[in-house]
């Protein structure tokens, strides 16, 4: 049995004055305990409502779901103890410091004066902020409040753990950093469920991924199983002029097993292949007939990327402000919301 469990979880909105949106549309999950489990999932896909529903945050239409055996729409109450919660954006008091903001977090707990105050420090530890603990979060960097942020989750260290994006505004070494606490986390038996819109953290960090679209699981599995299911060879080709990006897709057309993706700025040209290195020198030589100048040129396997664009037709993105809008970042499990 796994330790997260939700089945045919259904939620449906209807704004004034627009057609209704099934956010959620009949959504299974399973998550095994002490793993990490990523969400991905295309802009409005319903990442963010999963994610409310499990916290007790929203109420589903209808489905059941629960946690640790806990049913989580009949006894929220005893679910809000066993979890952390950590939203899109940092929930903190910008005018109290980082350890004030900690110990707050334990005395909304009822941990206790002393108890509240332990546990700030082993956490101030922990995510390495011991020179700014008794600076103002207000003159924090980004990746030093999303810590405070994840360490104030972790207080009760609660069994379970909710990361709604993460790392969304991190530089590459905060990112990496926070990562590294992640793992950590799991490797002490913490289950782990995230949304993200980076696919390179859901392939580093994931036991397993579930892809949503629509509301619902349209394919799950290991960051390998779901390359594998794209199949084949890529042949990717880096473009000098934008201007020749349409004789570019013709000349692939003829090579390639599926229809050609064009990047944003349209100088990046991918195509599936069955054998690599021989569509890639008959692509290569069609290309030098024309005079089509080349930045760079190769082969590379399936990415989560493939896998997004073969499976929902278009590349995963960062949820739309009237999903995340409400998403209750500054609710900690336990705390009042």
């Amino acid at each position: 049995m796994s330790f997260i469990e939700a089945r045919n979880l259904r939620k449906t909105y209807t704004p004034k004055g627009a057609d209704p949106v099934h956010a959620l549309d009949g959504l299974d999950l399973d998550v095994p305990e002490g793993t990490i489990t990523a969400i991905l999932g295309p802009n409005g896909a319903g990442k963010t409502t999963a994610v409310k529903v499990l916290t007790t945050l929203i109420v589903p239409d209808s489905g059941t779901a629960s946690i640790g055996g806990i049913n989580v729409l009949e006894r929220p109450e005893a679910i809000r103890p066993i979890i952390g919660v950590s939203g899109q954006y940092a929930a903190v008091d910008e005018n109290l410091t980082g350890f004030e903001n900690l110990d707050m977090v334990g005395r909304l707990y009822h941990l206790g004066a002393k108890a509240s105050r332990a546990r700030a420090r082993e956490l101030i530890d922990l995510f390495e902020l011991s020179e700014a603990q008794n600076r103002p979060v207000k003159g924090f960097s980004g990746g030093m409040r999303r810590r405070i942020d994840l360490a104030g989750a972790l207080v009760t260290r609660p069994s379970v753990l909710f990361l709604d994006e993460p790392t969304t505004g991190l530089d590459p070494r905060s990112r990496l950093g926070m990562w590294d606490i992640i793992r950590s986390l799991v490797d002490g038996g913490t289950t782990v469920l995230l949304t993200t819109q980076y696919l390179e953290e859901a392939d580093q960090l994931a036991d397993d991924i579930s892809v949503i679209d629509t509301g619902k699981v349209i394919a799950k599995g290991t960051a390998d199983e779901l390359k594998a299911s794209v199949g084949g060879q890529r042949v990717e080709l880096n473009l000098v002029t934008a201007e020749d990006t349409a004789e570019t897709v013709e000349i692939l057309r003829r090579f390639g097993t599926a229809e050609p993706a064009v990047s944003n700025d349209s100088r990046t040209v991918t195509v599936s292949v069955e054998s690599g290195p021989e569509a890639l020198q008959l692509v290569l030589a069609e290309l030098s007939a024309r005079e089509v100048a080349l930045f760079d040129a190769g082969m590379r396997r399936p990415t989560l990327d493939d896998v997004f664009l073969s499976l929902t037709g278009h590349v995963a993105t960062e949820e739309p402000e009237e999903e995340t809008a409400n998403v209750g970042g500054r609710a900690k499990a336990g705390k009042p919301a």
